[in-house]
């Protein structure tokens, strides 16, 4: 049951070096040691892989993680699938059967949430990362530039930037990509797109945390289907812990392959984010809700202007200031990246980015009955 899962007790797992206040300074960290790839000093690293119906990526995604320069023995990559209804479980399952560090579990809650408590509940690691089965690594180093920067820091979770500009990407994923890491096309106080080493709240960008972490502020929330990952890093902001960003662990995710599909992704992001705000009041910031402000005017305005005619004139001038953005960021965008085509792509992936947030939005505050305030995921989790 979803309640048992979301209530399970993790089993603790002993780490040196727990969440310590500030960077390490160089003497100490050579004290904590560096990976020279010898498996009696690298810390055990377990790599959480949530699926649900991945068949075209997840392979490659295992063969980038079981490539990894890093001791065959201190790490475990757990492929937690939500009963996919494509071959996802049959590629998994084989590549099992061959790469001993891979195992299968079973997601009887399907969502992402439910998957990553599923991981926890099984993992055997000191350090454990969230990878999602559809994206692509920089290269066969990543879990040493992860591990290194734990020592290095001394930091309780790691954030990590998240383009979307993959190989073999078409025009509109192209776009997409592009719309997405500009000012107009993500949240303004997230640091997915960030390319400096900082300490920032982990609220936006943590992806891999100490095992200490989840024993002191819980698990997922498993009644969240998207910002389940930013719920969770509310959580360990509250409790003070300290999140390390840095583009040494890049991963690169395949950007939505049509402009529906990238609608139905950030309508979802939407309804998250309302759900996150029930629970942490805190969290509301007016760039996260501008979105729905402009798709309700944008449905409202026609309807007011025919009552009050003077309307017309606000209703005018707001959307020329919208079209105005879009078209002159979209020029920007495509001639810093010389790919004139953008511009036939980079106007409509804008209005789904922010009509598909606005509707989720307005959608879940009019009619989603969300997650409740209060929860029960284990210490630290109220």
């Amino acid at each position: 049951m979803m309640e048992d899962a979301a209530t399970a007790t993790l089993p603790a797992i002993g780490a040196p070096g727990t969440g310590q206040a500030g960077v390490l300074g160089r003497g100490e960290a050579d004290a904590a040691g560096t990976i020279a790839g010898r498996s009696d000093v690298a810390p055990f690293v377990t790599v959480i892989v949530p699926v649900r119906n991945e068949a075209r990526f997840i392979a490659g995604t295992i063969r980038q993680l079981v490539d990894q320069d890093y001791p065959v023995d201190r790490f475990e990559v757990l492929v937690v699938d939500g009963r996919s209804d494509d071959a996802t479980r049959m590629i998994v399952s084989e590549m099992a059967a061959i790469h001993r560090q891979v195992r299968v579990l079973d997601n009887p809650g399907r969502l992402s949430s439910a998957a990553r408590n599923v991981g926890l509940a099984s993992c055997r690691g000191e350090l454990i990362v969230v990878i999602d089965g559809h994206c692509e690594l920089e290269g066969r180093d990543h879990l040493r530039n992860m591990v290194d920067a734990f020592q290095r820091s001394g930091a309780d979770c790691l954030g990590r930037p998240q383009p979307l500009d993959v190989t073999g990407s078409s025009t509109l994923q192209r776009a997409i990509a592009a719309a997405r890491s500009s000012w107009l096309g993500h949240h303004p106080a997230s640091f997915i797109y960030a390319d400096e080493e900082r300490f920032v709240p982990a609220r936006s960008v943590a992806v891999a945390y100490r095992r200490e972490v989840f024993d002191r502020v819980g698990g997922f929330d498993e009644r969240f289907d998207a910002c389940e990952d930013v719920e969770l890093n509310c959580r360990v902001d509250h409790a003070g812990l300290r999140c390390f960003f840095t583009p040494q662990v890049r991963v690169r995710y395949f950007p939505r392959s049509s402009l529906a599909g990238l609608f139905r992704q950030m309508a979802r992001y939407g309804r998250g984010r309302v759900r996150l705000l029930r629970k942490h009041p805190e969290t509301f910031s007016p760039g996260g809700f501008l979105p729905a402000a402009w798709l309700a005017g944008l449905l409202t305005g026609p309807v007011l202007a025919i009552a009050l005619p003077p309307m017309w004139w606000i209703f005018g001038v707001a959307i020329a200031v919208y079209l105005a953005a879009v078209l002159s960021t979209s020029v920007v965008i495509a001639a810093r990246r010389g790919e004139p085509r953008l511009l036939g792509w980079l106007p409509w992936v804008f209005a789904a980015v922010h009509a598909g947030a606005g509707w989720g939005v307005l959608m879940e505050s009019l009619c989603g009955r969300g997650a409740s305030s209060r929860s029960s995921l284990g210490p630290g989790a109220r």
